[in-house]
């Protein structure tokens, strides 16, 4: 701003204020947009608190009665507008505040182009993606509700919840559902209940409205805090027909206040048929596994085998005496045959025995160191020779060779020499 100031040359307060106020002045008129939280007419001014949709900032706005009135339909408390305005501070007071020049309704299209683009933003982010849903409890111990004070959709959610499971708790916060106070509130409702242990389930609840009224359920700081809490959140805001965008990000979308206690608290009822169904069941298929296994046995009973036991090892005796008996022959049998074999091996031996030769009269002649003389020219006359018979031996000196001696010798001994080789 230009002044110069020390601790020992101060400004004054009306330079400070008249120097802001010159500042302010210079800026140019703008568009400004936000929800009316307070509107107080006095006299011909009307002074207004603009609340930002999302953020806890407000500004005044100071309009002049012609302005207001030129609006179709006349704006009230809670409604979202456009305003036309020129920055002004009062330097008497140093109080900021925005000079209306025009005011405009905030359309419907508009309004619908801004949450599609937020939901969109959301989306991408991956707040309504189905894998971070939670499942919600079977049976919760203490339900959570956010609702209006004293609404339609209190009644239903509590009503039906109770008639569905009397044993049932719930922890109800009572907050604005519509207006410029409704995010704060339900905000703060939603981090009481999540941060309470018993707390297993939290319903918000609203009934039916117009888009506007149903603003505050597509808040951008609602949809995160909803996104980012532990406690499984149930939405059921509006008729079937109403889609905010809590809707997308709660765990479970409810259609109707109703369908959020059918969605939370189990039917006792239902659960009851549900067992004694499950129950018949179990007991029809355990009599029939045991009628099956009856029938089982009753078969395996009226086999031979289990019908007469004996009767079984009396066959298997009469197998194994049989062979038995089929060994002991094969046993005999084949001994039999080793025996006659053994006695045939025995004569032939004892033909081809050199002593039953010498039992029929021959005998063999052996010179002195032992070798067998196979003919008369191999021995010398005078030489001494030994002979040895069937049963003992004696000494004798060899005469003269006869060379006719072999005509003398009888066939048999022929045949037997022959035998022999």
């Amino acid at each position: 701003m230009g002044l110069e100031s020390s601790a020992e040359a101060p400004q004054p307060v009306r330079v400070v204020m008249e120097a802001v106020g010159a500042w302010v002045g210079k800026l140019g008129r703008i568009w400004v947009e936000g929800q009316i939280a307070e509107l107080n007419r006095r006299g011909n001014t009307v002074f207004i608190t603009l609340r930002d949709p999302v953020a806890n900032v407000s500004a005044r706005i100071v309009c002049p009665v012609r302005v207001l009135d030129a609006v179709s339909p006349v704006p009230e408390a809670g409604a979202r507008v456009v305003v036309y305005a020129k920055p002004d501070f009062y330097v008497a007071r140093g109080t900021f505040s925005l000079l209306a020049l025009e005011i405009r309704h905030v359309g419907l299209g508009e309004l619908l182009a801004r949450l599609e683009q937020l939901r969109k933003t959301l989306a991408a982010e991956g707040l309504f993606a189905e894998e971070r849903k939670r499942q919600l409890p079977f049976l919760p111990g203490t339900v959570g509700l956010v609702c209006g004070r004293d609404s339609a959709a209190e009644r239903d959610v509590l009503q039906n919840g109770e008639r569905r499971w009397p044993a049932v708790r719930f922890e109800t916060r009572e907050v604005a559902v519509q207006g410029d106070r409704a995010v704060g509130e339900v905000l703060q409702a939603l981090k009481e209940l999540d941060d309470t242990p018993e707390v297993d389930v939290i319903v918000i609840a609203r009934g039916g409205g117009s888009l506007e009224d149903l603003l505050p359920f597509s808040d951008e700081a609602l949809i995160r805090a909803v996104s980012a809490s532990r406690t499984p959140v149930v939405s059921a805001i509006g008729h079937e027909q109403d889609s905010p965008l809590l809707d997308l990000v709660a765990d479970v979308r409810a259609s109707t206040p109703t369908d959020a206690a059918k969605r939370t608290v189990p039917d006792v009822r239902e659960q009851l048929q549900l067992i004694h169904q499950l129950r018949d069941r179990g007991r029809r298929v355990l009599q029939g596994g045991i009628e099956r296994e009856r029938s089982w046995l009753a078969g395996v009973r009226s086999r031979p085998v289990l019908a007469s036991p004996m009767r079984e090892i009396d066959r298997l005796t009469e197998q194994v005496t049989g062979l038995r008996d089929r060994a002991r022959r094969c046993v005999t049998t084949s001994l039999d045959r080793a025996g006659e074999g053994l006695t045939h091996t025995r004569a032939r031996l004892h033909a081809l025995s050199p002593a039953t030769t010498l039992a029929r009269g021959y005998a063999i002649v052996q010179r002195g160191d032992g070798a067998v003389v196979r003919s008369a020219s191999e021995v010398t006359s005078g030489e001494e020779l030994r002979l040895r018979f069937a049963t003992d031996g004696m000494t004798a000196t060899a005469g003269e060779t006869d060379p006719d001696a072999t005509d003398s010798v009888p066939s048999t001994t022929r045949e037997d020499d022959d035998a022999q080789q």
